[in-house]
């Protein structure tokens, strides 16, 4: 079973909500908000990104990566390397 599969409604209505806040940036813009408006929605979508990615990661930790290591061999070792991978790619956004 894959990790997120649990929760997969819960991800798609914070992905909704994400992606309401960026129809709502779009909308800022058309109408010509003030910058530090715009920028200050701008925070808020990426922190709200953020979160549902370590939220995603976790899960991945805690199902895939860890049903993995529990198996051993290769599987295990292709797992946690794609993790930790995962974990750079998000260190470094």
């Amino acid at each position: 079973m894959v990790g997120h599969t649990g929760a997969k409604r819960d991800h798609a209505m914070r992905l909704r909500r994400i992606e309401g806040q960026v129809r709502g940036l779009q909308r800022m813009v058309e109408d010509d908000k003030y910058c530090s408006d715009i920028l200050t929605q701008v925070s808020a979508a990426t922190s709200a990104l953020k979160s549902f990615s370590l939220s995603l990661l976790e899960e991945h930790l805690a199902h895939c990566v860890a049903e993995a290591t529990l198996k051993g061999g290769p599987e295990a070792d292709a797992q946690v390397k794609e993790a930790s991978d995962a974990i750079a790619r998000l260190v470094r956004s």
